[in-house]
This record gives C-alpha cells, sequence and structure tokens, in this order.
C-alpha cells in the first residue's frame, strides 16, 4: 500500500449521488476527492434516459436552487422538455425531460474537471479505513489509500450487484460493469444493516424497425423551457417520443412464461420497486387491464437506440423478443439490447442521521440508491445534502437538514432516516403535507437563501434572485393599489373567460383571484412602464392566487415547527419512560430521533407515546433546573 493522498472529503462513486456530492463538497471549499470505476460512464443513465416528472422535477430545481449540476447539465443536452399536469394547479406541475445520454454524462464530466477543489480518479474502493469508529480513508484494489475523515459511499446499485435474466444470473453492476464486492461485505462486517433491493430495464431496440405509423407522436413543448433558473440559452430542436401499447397477446405470452422470469421463479430475491414494477408485475397485479402504455424513447441525437419505456423484465431473452412482436409497432424491431433485473445491497436508511451520516461510524456518510431509493433525481438530491454535510463536518462548519416545508428533498430524506422503507423508494407529491407551499415554479424562492449562507452559490446569482423577490413584492403590492372599473373593456375580458361580470369597482387583486382570470388578462387594465420577466409575472399570480391557501399550509408549518424545535436529549434511555407501547419503544431506540416532531412520524409511534414523551423530556428539564 502507498500514501495517494490526503483530502478533507473523499467520494466513492461517481454516478448521480456521487456527482453531486463532490460537486456540493468541493463548491462548500473541501478539498475533495471523487473515486469512480470508470471514468467513461461519469452519470450515467443506465435505465431510463429522463430526468424529472411529478415530484421528480421539483427535486431537480431544488438541486439547482443549492448550486447543484443536473439541471444545467439536463437543459444543454436534452432531445426534449415538457411541462407536466398544466391543467392542474401549480402544485403538481413538474417539467420532465428527455436526455441524451452520452452528451449529459459527457457534460457532467467536463463540469466535474472544471469544478475548484475537486480532483477525479479511477479506481474500485475495496475497503474503508476505520479507527475506533472513525473513517480515515480507503484503499483501492491497486492499494492505493487515500486519506480523509469524511467519506460518502455513492455505489448505487453496485453493491454485489447480480443480473438476472430468466435463468441466467452472474455478478455484474449495471451495464455489464463490474460489481463493487468487497466493500460491501466490510460494511456488513461492521455491523451495517443491509437489505437486498432489485430494480429493472427493458429491451432497446434499433430506431430504423419501428413502424412509427401505429404509434402516437409525443411531442416537446413549442414553448422554450429549462430546469435550471441561470439558463438563458435553449434547445429548440426536439425529438418527439412515441406512445404504443401491450395487447392481450403480450400477455398471454408473458403468462405462459412466467415461470421463466427470474422474478418468478421461485427463488428468494430481492424486492423490487412498487411504482416502476416489472411488465410481469403489471400483468399479474393489474390482471383486469386489458392493455398498458408502451412510450418509445430515443437515447440520443447520434443513436438509434429506443428505450422501450414500460417493459422492463427479467424474462428469458427469446421470450423478450416474442413481447415485441406483438406490440404495436415493434412487429419487426431489432432487439439491440435485452432486458434486465439487477440486485444489488442497500443501508437501512434509518441507521442515518438526517445529515446522511452513519450513527454508528463518526465520518461515514451513505447517498442515493445506496439508501434504498430509486431513481436518479433522489440519487442527487442525496448528493447534494450529503457533499453539504460531509464538507460541512470536515471545515468545522454547520450541517445543512432541509425541513418537510422547504424542500421535496427534506421530505424524501426525512421519510428514509425516520419511517425507512421496505422496498426502493420513490419521491411521490402524496408523500409531501405541504405540497402547495413545495411547488416547481418556487425552488428558488425557498432554498437560495439557504444555498448563500451556506456558500453554495455566487454573489453574482444572489444578487439576481434578490433583485427577481423585489420585484414580486413590489408589483403585489402595486396591484393592491390599482382599483378597476367595470366599464366595457374589463367586461368584456370577463366575459370572454366565462366569468361573472362585475357590479362595481375592485381591486386588481381581487380580480385576479377569480379562478378564470390571469395575471395576462390584467396587464392593459395595470399598465407599466417596463414588462416584467415571465417568471415573476407567474409569481405574482401564484401569491395573489392562493394566498389563502398558503397562508394556511404556512400556519400548519409552524404548528410542526414548534414540534421539530423540541429536541430530544442525546443519550435519552428510552427503557426508562414507563407508559410507551413496546412496539414505539423498539422504534425509538432504532432510530434515535433528534426532535419530538421527528419522533411523530416514525411509523409506530401513536400520539399517546408523544404525549408520555413530551412529559418525560418536561420533567427532565424541571428536574435540571431545580438541581442547577
Amino acid at each position: 500500500m502507498y500514501d495517494a493522498g490526503h483530502y478533507d472529503v473523499i467520494v466513492i462513486g461517481a454516478g448521480h449521488a456521487g456527482v453531486e456530492a463532490g460537486l456540493a463538497s468541493a463548491r462548500r471549499g473541501a478539498k475533495t476527492l471523487m473515486l469512480t470505476l470508470n471514468l467513461d460512464l461519469i452519470a450515467f443513465m443506465p435505465c431510463n434516459p429522463s430526468l424529472g416528472g411529478p415530484a421528480k422535477g421539483v427535486v431537480v430545481r431544488e438541486i439547482d436552487a443549492l448550486g447543484g449540476a443536473m439541471a444545467k447539465v439536463i437543459d444543454k443536452t436534452h432531445i426534449q422538455m415538457r411541462l407536466l399536469n398544466t391543467s392542474k394547479g401549480p402544485a403538481v406541475r413538474a417539467l420532465r425531460a428527455q436526455a441524451d445520454k452520452v452528451l449529459y454524462q459527457q457534460e457532467m464530466k467536463h463540469v466535474i474537471e472544471n469544478q475548484e477543489n475537486l480532483t477525479l480518479r479511477q479506481g474500485m474502493v475495496d475497503r474503508l479505513l476505520i479507527e475506533d469508529n472513525q473513517v480515515k480513508g480507503v484503499v483501492t484494489e491497486t492499494k492505493a489509500c487515500y486519506y480523509a475523515d469524511q467519506v460518502i459511499v455513492t455505489t448505487g446499485t453496485f453493491m454485489r450487484g447480480k443480473v438476472l435474466i430468466g435463468d441466467i444470473e452472474y455478478e455484474s453492476g449495471p451495464n455489464n460493469q463490474r460489481p463493487t464486492i468487497k466493500l460491501s461485505k466490510q460494511l456488513e462486517e461492521l455491523g451495517i444493516e443491509l437489505v437486498r433491493f432489485k430494480t429493472g430495464t427493458p429491451p432497446r431496440v434499433n430506431s430504423h424497425t419501428i413502424d412509427y405509423s401505429q404509434t402516437e407522436i409525443q411531442p416537446g413543448d413549442e414553448e422554450p423551457r429549462a430546469f435550471s433558473y441561470e439558463t438563458t440559452e435553449f434547445i429548440t430542436d426536439q425529438i418527439p417520443c412515441w406512445l404504443t401499447y401491450t395487447g392481450e397477446v403480450t400477455h398471454e405470452i408473458i403468462m405462459d412464461n412466467l415461470s421463466k422470469s427470474a422474478m418468478y421463479s421461485g427463488a428468494e430475491r430481492g424486492t423490487g420497486p412498487r411504482y416502476c414494477p416489472s411488465v410481469e408485475d403489471k400483468i399479474v397485479r393489474f390482471s383486469d387491464k386489458p392493455r398498458h402504455q408502451i412510450f418509445l424513447e430515443p437515447e440520443g441525437r447520434n443513436t438509434e437506440e429506443v428505450y422501450v419505456q414500460g417493459l422492463s423484465t427479467s424474462l428469458p431473452e427469446d421470450v423478450q423478443k416474442k413481447l415485441l412482436e406483438t406490440i404495436p409497432g415493434l412487429e419487426k424491431a431489432e432487439m439491440m439490447r435485452a432486458g434486465y433485473a439487477i440486485e444489488y445491497d442497500a443501508v437501512v436508511p434509518t441507521q442515518l442521521w438526517p445529515t446522511l451520516e452513519l450513527k454508528t461510524i463518526n465520518g461515514l456518510f451513505t447517498a442515493g440508491q445506496i439508501n434504498g431509493t430509486s431513481g436518479y433525481e433522489e440519487a442527487a438530491a442525496q448528493g447534494v445534502m450529503a457533499g453539504i454535510n460531509a464538507a460541512g463536518k470536515a471545515l468545522n462548519k454547520e450541517s445543512l437538514i432541509l425541513d418537510r416545508s422547504q424542500a421535496y428533498i427534506g421530505v424524501l430524506i426525512d421519510d428514509l432516516v425516520t419511517k425507512g422503507t421496505d422496498e426502493p423508494y420513490r419521491l411521490l407529491t402524496s408523500r409531501a403535507e405541504y405540497r402547495l407551499l413545495l411547488r416547481h415554479d418556487n425552488a428558488d424562492l425557498r432554498l437560495i437563501d439557504v444555498a448563500y449562507e451556506y456558500g453554495l452559490i455566487s454573489d453574482e446569482r444572489y444578487e439576481r434572485f434578490t433583485h427577481k423577490k423585489q420585484q414580486i413584492q413590489d408589483e403585489i403590492k402595486r396591484l393592491e393599489k390599482i382599483i378597476i372599473k367595470p366599464d366595457e373593456d374589463i367586461q368584456k375580458v370577463i366575459e370572454e373567460q366565462n366569468g361573472t361580470l362585475l357590479k362595481e369597482a375592485v381591486r386588481a387583486t381581487d380580480l385576479l383571484r377569480r379562478p378564470e382570470m390571469k395575471y395576462e388578462h390584467l396587464k392593459p387594465f395595470v399598465s407599466r412602464e417596463t414588462e416584467l420577466p415571465p417568471e415573476v409575472e407567474e409569481q405574482v399570480e401564484i401569491h395573489v392566487k392562493y394566498e389563502g391557501y398558503i397562508k394556511k399550509s404556512n400556519q400548519q408549518v409552524e404548528k410542526m415547527r414548534k414540534m421539530d424545535n423540541k429536541y430530544i436529549p442525546e443519550h435519552i434511555d428510552y427503557d426508562q419512560i414507563s407508559g410507551i407501547a413496546s412496539e414505539a419503544r423498539e422504534k425509538l431506540k432504532q432510530v434515535r430521533p433528534l426532535s419530538v416532531g421527528q419522533a411523530s412520524r416514525i411509523s409506530g409511534v401513536n400520539p399517546s407515546d408523544i404525549s408520555i414523551l413530551l412529559v418525560y423530556i418536561e420533567q427532565g428539564v424541571r428536574s435540571k433546573v431545580s438541581n442547577e
């Protein structure tokens, strides 16, 4: 072994969690090393070639607000972008982009190579260096020793990875990459509890062999879109996706060959994702559905590979070919890659503090799919937070924990470390109780002040943000003072929107609160000397229109914040608290919540247990005061 260098933070892995962890750590000022198996596969997308969607798209914007790279890189490399749920309220709108997979990873590699404080190296980490439950560094298979007191493990689905296709199985990471074997075994030896999860991919087919006339076109939006608040140049040359369906014959073939599926062979297997099931799972679980959607997604501008979204499977290769032949448009499709399932080890996330540091090993952080999540966006979000907190610990700076009212990232991490997960976790809008506050449009308003405080964004970016914020506030105040009289012109506009005509003069804000009215409808009647940017107009409209709902949500947040501000003593002995239910006691000892609010969110801990806990803490406080 030899001394290969000393750093503040070491990141193991350069997938979506790893790249954001390394970049965040470096941005915060820590000397950071990123080690990856293959420099040519940085931020590789082994599964679907897309980013965003409900909840996930908001996360990408939150990562951007915290200074992360995912949004900027997809803005530069996508082949299509769409805003989803435009006919619904702002709480469920989200961007989704189809990525050029090769361009995305090339651009991300370029970003990493040019990041100050960040060193990129190729190497397989075999083990961690640990002394007295404190991380000291890592050792690679080439016997290089890299030293750091903070290490972030972001190994994704590589930990003892095993690929499954029918009755064939072999050790492998995604895309036939080498799996991580020794590191996984070491984590077990250190007493870290692991679980076995799985995920899957569908076949890829050659675009030239698809009959698109039998499918439905799914174009991108004509209006230019971007994830990053800083993007000013937009891609307008977009490539469409296509929609087709499975049918009765498809389902018959699956049922006839179900025993050949790796997931239905009878062997004990890892738990798969509920919200992104294999096609076998869909046919078994939803047997009453006559068909299922199949999206044909191009994987890039300079490849003919098309991702058959919705046909994820571990059936044998010959059965996969038969399935393709039953789908309209794919009857003669040439399969370029077979679909497969992959099993891997994941860390039980209740072993983590909300900073994503292991409770039992000082300085050891984990982020991404190793924590039991699914999806590039969830991984990247954890990477940002782990990078911020590992760097903070290395530099004796404050940790950052986002709460559930601040960001979907806060919901994600709180769910993982407080509730755990018994299947690959996917972020959904329904998981967020304050989703009206956690919108696609306001991620910067929620998080950029935090990002600036923690040194994650530049002064220039913060100045642009504060200017935007002031414009929003000024315009709302201005509209509150403008009175609109019921003259012929405004009545005509109201009538065109199928609204109720005015009977008397009203404030502009009152008119804007009507469901049918938009800011653009009022512009001729509330004239300004200078035009506002579209994003400012959008915020003005949302703030005015949903003011009552937002105020109510904020009141709920304040109630929960009081609970989150009631801290639980670090060395509390739950066995000494009489009256708490046995299950609650067990869960509290396992999770070791930092606050009463977090304790109340643990599965199995009931309101009566929280009441007893509050009394116990209060008695302890009074006892301490009287002794002093």
